[in-house]
């Protein structure tokens, strides 16, 4: 049987259902093809998670339970701050969380932003009978954007009753406390023709802030072990013509040239809070024999909390008047040493406050502060999400059916961004030769402050309030679709086999609108530590497509040939791209699948197929802009990121590209590494992008031998390899192709492309003058990965229990990409990189051992996680690290295994309580320092997504069901 039913329990101890062929009520729901036949075995192979497994795991949501599966690497969820804008998503096979689709009941739902991804917190998990991975492509049947698979879940059909759920969990530090409620009721009616269910719930989780934890408590360096952040700091640093940049000393007399970090690990949070209030419904009615009419509604209302530490000036531009009142003597006459200011006219400046003064005198410099006065960065997310579906099911003939549906949903996010300083303030308020007033006359509410204190503290209620500024961003998006099936078979078979011949033919027509609005100050970058402005966009698409897929049952009940069976399909695509004078494309995708059964319990399976995937309205639309991105060295820097010098600065040809890049010769021999491994990056969209393409192909066995009782199992190989992937430069690219070997040339496009501080020389600055590195999309990108699904199921009756072995693993043998044909391949199975961004172990697997008791069962969950390699070892600290005794090896992540412990107890017929111990043994996630890999990813010096870094957690659940 395929599909066989991963992860469930002797709780339920009936035969494993199939993935691809299950039937539920009077609704036959199939993930991989559109043919609704329930005899036919399908050629994918399909993961299944059961809603019992759901229960063991309580999941607070659905992306919670999706990051646990092996062969899905973990994307942006509860565990990503920094990174995170307000949604949660799934990535299969590393490939992107751009690449794959994620259905209800079979049917896309309106995605959450811009790139077309759906916010895996819209899910109701309390009415979710299954979730179904498909592996590999599946345009086909599910168009644009399954290059690597498709996540379905599967909501139960025809539920009559009432289901009433409380969860809670909390951690044994007594923090990171979460709460589920959910109530289901349905009822069917005239004689069964009718069903209506709805369920309501809310969902909430309590932050978890990193220094809550020993390995969140202080940010620390990967390279060196020692104490590190961000060189936006307190005191202020400046950057000084022939020095780099310098801090304020201890004494607030001088500028010094070694500087204390900024720990921000702290501030940030390992569990993000989360509210969510969320109603499903759905109804059918026969309003006569074999003609159906059903609906679905879905509504949710949510919010997300991101907090990171305070904003600031981060390298900004800034004009200091030499008179300014809180300019200490000592600064001012380095300012003017390095300015080559003299000494007269130094003290003639420090006394002029009028600016038409002809002594008046005023110095530019970039300037690092932390503005630890004004509390955290704080971006709270409101999601609200509706969408809504109507179709008509019925009958042509008695084995031909069609199936008619509408759907239409939008989403919306509102962003409100708080607690940030805004860079034009910080600006003005240097702009003072007094204590009350600015020189800028044009703002009566221009308050000065003192940016030069040793310590931090001092700004006034009034200051805090001038400097700061909230902003409201706003994402919209819809998705209109219209389908039609018709589907059956046509009464004939071949020779050789006993069923018929199945087919679907297809018609589908759906558009997408997204667009992004930003109030004045959102879209101008003006907030300090923002990473960038929000640039508005807008766009939108749609897209014609027709499906026809046959299914061949060749041979069945042979010798050698107990089925034999032959599936194929394709759907061709014609879009249109809302832009005026943008051209239209069309897109062919097709598949060709098999299975052979040559003896009882034994089948072959295997299929080819030709995936695409569309470019994204943020892909095609969104304006070049410039932002952050991941990196922790420059090779034009001779000061490392404590301030210490390195080397006396670059030499010979280094030194020519440095200056043509936008270096000074005053700062080129004083640049500074990126500042908390941060450096900037303009990229934005390409209307000229097309689609990308996938080739990919499966080959697997499934095994139910009859002389091993209970006992079943499934290996499938996959290969999936992209062309023309539309992509963009890794920040490694990027810098290759300017630094690496006979690249480095001073009239190297690759080269004078990257823009330099003009104040400072480095990669970070104020966006207005630094563009940093160029990351332009493309088409040029190609990405590959192959590996080996396996899952194992033995049940067995002891006698005194009932045992459930379910076994789920991934092997992973490359995961490849290359942004260019020129890059260099870059293998991210086992590495820990910038470049490669969330972890992707070779070998993962998760086993489930359950003794089912009378009343009660005890389920027992380890979960394996292959060790990493950095791509910089052995360069990386080997030592004791900062606020540590003992010895750690950053170079390298050891494998890992956790083990959840869980107890189920039938109190009476419809009342049962659960209790897990989530992380059995409170094993602490790996020590790796904070600039090992990508900020949305390696944070608070481990990798939260993939390890667990709250600890040990306790879970009780209480479930009444009527």
């Amino acid at each position: 049987m395929l599909g066989l039913a991963l992860l469930s329990t002797a709780a339920n101890a009936q035969e494993p259902q199939g993935a691809d062929d299950a039937e539920t009520g009077d609704v036959i729901i199939i993930t991989g093809s559109l043919i609704k036949n329930p005899n036919l075995q399908g050629s994918t192979p399909v993961n299944v998670t059961t809603a019992d497994e759901i229960d063991l795991l309580q999941s607070n949501v659905a992306e919670e339970m999706l990051r646990e599966i092996p062969g899905i690497v973990p994307s942006i969820g509860s565990a990503v701050n920094n990174g995170n804008g307000g949604n949660s998503f799934v990535n299969l096979r590393g490939l992107g969380s751009n690449r794959n689709v994620v259905l209800l009941d079979g049917v896309r739902i309106v995605p959450a932003d811009l790139v077309g991804r759906v916010d895996l917190n819209n899910i109701p998990l309390a009415l979710i009978e299954r979730v179904d991975v498909l592996t590999g492509g599946a345009s086909t049947t599910y168009g644009a954007d399954a290059i690597s698979g498709v996540v379905n879940f599967v909501t139960k059909q025809d539920f009559t009753g009432l289901e009433a759920t409380a969860a809670s969990q909390i951690t044994e530090r007594g923090d990171g406390k979460t709460y589920r409620f959910d109530v289901t009721t349905g009822v069917s009616f005239d004689d069964g023709r009718g069903n209506i269910v709805l369920s309501v719930g809310y969902q909430h989780a309590d932050p978890v802030y990193q220094g809550q934890r020993r390995i969140g408590m202080n940010t620390i360096g990967s390279y060196t072990g020692a104490s590190a952040g961000s060189g936006t700091a307190v005191p202020t640093r400046f950057s000084v013509p022939g020095s780099g940049t310098l801090q304020i000393a201890p004494d607030g007399q001088s500028l010094v040239g070694t500087y204390a970090p900024f720990n921000f690990a702290p501030d940030n949070i390992f569990q993000t809070p989360f509210e969510r209030y969320n109603i499903y419904s759905a109804a059918r009615y026969e309003v006569a024999d074999g003609i159906e009419v059903y609906s679905r509604g879905l509504f949710t209302k949510n919010t997300v909390d991101t907090i990171i530490a305070p904003s600031g000036a981060f390298g900004i531009a800034v004009d200091i008047p030499l008179s300014n009142p809180y300019l200490p003597t000592g600064i001012r006459n380095q300012f003017c040493s390095a300015f080559d200011i003299s000494g007269a006219d130094c003290a003639a400046a420090a006394t002029a406050t009028d600016p038409s003064d002809p002594a008046y005198r005023e110095v530019t410099t970039a300037m690092f502060r932390r503005a630890v006065e004004v509390g955290p960065r704080i971006s709270e997310y409101s999601n609200t999400v509706f969408d809504y579906r109507l179709g008509l099911r019925a009958g042509v003939t008695d084995s031909i059916d069609f199936d008619v549906y509408g759907s239409y949903g939008e989403a919306e996010q509102v962003q409100t961004i708080m607690g940030y300083t805004l860079n034009s303030r910080v600006r003005e308020s240097l702009m003072a030769t007094n204590t009350t007033t600015c020189l800028d006359g044009t703002r009566s509410d221009c308050v000065p402050v003192n940016w030069f204190g040793a310590t931090p503290g001092g700004f006034t209620s009034e200051q805090i309030d001038f400097l700061t500024g909230e902003s409201t961003v706003r994402v919209k998006t819809s998705l209109t679709q219209a389908h039609a099936t018709l589907s059956g078979d046509f009464g004939v078979a071949s020779p050789l086999a006993a069923d018929p011949i199945s087919f679907a033919v297809a018609g589908e027509y759906r558009k997408y609108t997204a667009q992004q609005a930003s109030d004045t100050l959102a879209e101008s970058g003006d907030l300090g530590g923002s990473g960038g402005p929000a640039p508005n966009i807008r766009g939108a698409f749609d897209v014609y497509e027709a499906i026809g897929e046959l299914v061949v049952p060749v041979v069945t009940d042979k010798p050698f040939f107990e089925e034999l069976t032959i599936q194929a399909g394709i759907r061709y695509s014609s879009y249109t791209i809302d832009a005026v004078g943008t051209p239209s494309f069309d897109t062919t995708t097709w598949k060709v699948q098999g299975t052979w059964t040559p003896t009882p319990g034994f089948t072959l399976r295997g299929g080819y197929s030709r995936a695409v995937r569309a470019p994204n309205i943020n892909e095609l639309f969104a304006p070049v802009s410039t932002g952050l991105t991941s990196l922790s060295s420059d090779p034009c820097a001779s000061i490392n990121d404590e301030g210490v010098r390195i080397s006396p600065g670059p030499t010979g040809v280094l030194r020519d590209v440095c200056l043509a890049q936008g270096a000074t010769p005053a700062n080129v021999d004083s640049i500074n590494v990126p500042i908390a491994s941060q450096a900037n990056q303009t990229s934005g969209g390409n209307i000229n992008l097309k689609p990308e393409t996938s080739n990919s192909y499966t080959i697997g066995a499934i095994f139910q031998p009859a002389a091993l009782s209970g006992f079943s199992a499934t290996i499938d190989y996959y290969n999936i390899k992209l062309t023309g992937a539309i992509s963009t430069p890794t920040p490694g690219d990027a810098m290759d192709a300017c630094f690496a070997g006979s690249n480095l040339s001073p009239t190297n496009p690759a080269c004078t492309v990257i823009r330099r501080d003009p104040l400072t020389g480095g990669l970070n600055g104020d966006p207005t003058t630094t563009p940093g590195l160029f990351l332009a999309s493309s088409n040029l990108g190609e990405l590959a990965t192959d590996g080996i699904d396996l899952t194992m199921n033995y049940r067995h009756q002891l006698g005194f229990a009932d045992l459930a072995l379910n076994f789920v693993g991934n092997w992973t043998n490359k995961s490849t990409f290359k942004s260019s044909p020129s890059a260099v391949a870059l293998d991210c199975v086992g590495l820990v990189s910038a470049n490669c961004g969330s972890l992707q172990p070779e070998l993962q697997w998760s086993l489930r051992t359950t003794l089912a008791f009378s009343g009660f069962d005890v389920s027992f969950l380890w979960r394996h996680i292959d060790s990493f390699v950095h791509e910089d070892a052995p360069d990386l600290f080997v030592g004791v690290p900062f606020g540590y005794t003992e010895s750690f090896d950053f170079n390298r992540i050891k494998a890992y295994d956790y083990f959840d412990l869980t107890a189920r107890f039938n109190i009476m017929e419809n009342l049962s309580l659960t209790f897990t111990v989530q992380n059995l043994f409170d094993k602490d996630p790996p020590l790796v320092g904070s600039d090992a890999g990508g900020t949305a990813w390696n944070s608070g010096n481990t990798f939260p997504s993939t390890y667990d870094a709250l600890g040990r957690r306790y879970g009780a659940q209480v479930k009444l069901r009527f």
